[in-house]
């Protein structure tokens, strides 16, 4: 029995089993950032570029082939690729489990990197989902990212304290392997697996993305925000032992203070720039508090209280960023291009990760690290300059409609007829896919005037 006004138990089983592999896999991603710069000085052949290195290889893999394994899912199926990609994980934490030089770190980081399956995810979340809740399926899987973020800058330090940063390759490992269980056991079958351009690329559609100005300021937004995140974290566990004079076994209290408080801090910002629409505010003066942040830590990295307050100042500027940045990308996208976009926007982000990664090692190692900070600074500060210059969003959200069989005439003639309709400012009606694709301003629009086009079977 079908219920439009929210979403059936199998969505929300869908969702939320979804939402937990993507968890389980960036735990264990995330684990290693809080200790592996102290844990890599062990290693043989270990040097701060070969640390930055390993840090952040995982996200050239992964912004190389995600792309390509969601368009290999459309021709073999979902669940196959995510349990090869999760396989191919378990494999290369294997693999940087056992290895005792640096480059072996680095080889299985970069095969962790390769079994790049979020695009994928996303697709079966859309095979498993009405058009009209998809919306709610990707946020819960969005929320499950930040939430896991959190706890592994948590646990790190507390398990590496237990087990050592071996330990957590191995147990890294072993939540993949819990992984393909829940895919076999608990994510639902998808009656039919289709092609989803709300959630997935097309290839045709790049070359009109890559050359949109104002998607490549949010994309060059998240490659920034990811390369200062991962430069300072090749250096921050550094700063915090070895100047700031804190022992190991309690910087785990550090990074709790931080995301407790920032977390909280940060949603009346995001509450503020939705409801009183000033998203374009709200955004810049968040890019401007992490150049901020980035300067406080390269004056104040010999302080345990510097550091705990310039990482709180980051915080809650990154948590307002990541929230944001996915929403500017959906305001500004062509409603029948917002797959594509987030697709360029997902690999800018990992890819900017591997960057982070490269450059925190090099300039650590040349220049010391005050020179991580200054440079991420620097970038801030001219994200900031490309973000003051980006257009005011336009506070529409996305809206399909489940139109089935229609040929060409007939989608003509629906585009007409929902353009009409108050709120409605722009509507793709794409045959093939029998979908019209909507941006609505939700604080005007009739939903129910929407649904009288829908073919979705009624409650």
């Amino acid at each position: 029995m079908m219920n439009k006004d929210g979403m059936t138990p199998l969505e929300q089983k869908a969702a939320y089993s979804l939402a937990s592999i993507f968890m389980l896999r960036m735990l264990g991603l995330f684990m290693i950032l809080p200790v592996f710069s102290l844990y890599a000085e062990e290693l043989e052949g270990s040097t701060p570029l070969l640390i930055g290195l390993a840090v952040g290889m995982y996200g050239l893999t992964q912004a190389i082939l995600q792309i390509p394994f969601g368009m290999l899912s459309d021709r073999i199926g979902r669940k196959p690729v995510i349990i090869a990609g999760l396989i191919i994980f378990a494999i290369g934490s294997a693999v940087a489990a056992t290895a005792d030089t640096a480059v072996g770190v680095v080889i299985g980081r970069a095969i962790q990197g390769a079994g790049a399956i979020a695009a994928t995810i996303m697709a079966l979340a859309a095979d498993l989902t009405r058009e009209e809740h998809r919306l709610k399926a990707m946020a819960v899987i969005g929320i499950s990212i930040g939430v896991s973020f959190s706890v592994a800058l948590i646990a790190g330090p507390i398990l590496n304290s237990w087990i050592g940063v071996a330990g957590i390759f191995w147990l890294t490992a072993i939540l993949a392997i819990g992984g393909i269980a829940v895919v076999k056991y608990v994510v639902p079958d998808p009656v039919k697996s289709t092609f989803h351009r709300d959630a997935e690329p097309v290839p045709a559609q790049f070359k009109a993305i890559l050359g949109d100005r104002q998607l490549l300021r949010l994309d060059f937004g998240i490659f920034a925000l990811h390369m200062t995140l991962t430069a300072t974290f090749v250096i921050l566990p550094l700063a915090l032992r070895d100047h700031a004079g804190l022992d190991v076994g309690s910087h785990w209290l550090v990074y709790l203070a931080v995301m407790v408080i920032s977390m909280g801090v940060m949603v009346p910002f995001i509450i503020h720039a939705e409801k009183k629409r000033r998203m374009k505010q709200v955004f810049v003066g968040s890019v401007a508090f992490i150049c901020i942040a980035q300067l406080c830590l390269a004056w104040s990295y010999t302080s345990v209280t510097g550091i705990v307050v310039s990482l709180l100042i980051f915080f809650i500027a990154f948590n307002v960023l990541e929230a944001s940045l996915p929403s500017l990308i959906s305001k500004t996208a062509p409603p029948d291009k917002k797959g594509t976009a987030m697709g360029v926007y997902s690999s800018s982000q990992f890819f900017g990760a591997f960057i982070g990664g490269v450059s925190g090692g090099w300039l650590y190692g040349e220049f010391g690290i005050a020179s991580v900070f200054m440079f991420s600074a620097v970038v801030a500060f001219v994200w900031c300059l490309l973000a003051a210059t980006m257009n005011n969003p336009k506070y529409l959200g996305t809206y399909m409609i489940k139109l089935g069989d229609i040929n060409e005439e007939k989608a003509a003639l629906l585009a007409t007829q929902l353009t009409k309709i108050t709120g409605v400012a722009e509507v793709v009606v794409v045959a093939e896919d029998g979908v019209a694709y909507l941006k609505v301003d939700n604080k005007v629009v009739d939903k129910t005037e929407l649904e009288k086009f829908s073919v979705a079977e009624p409650a």
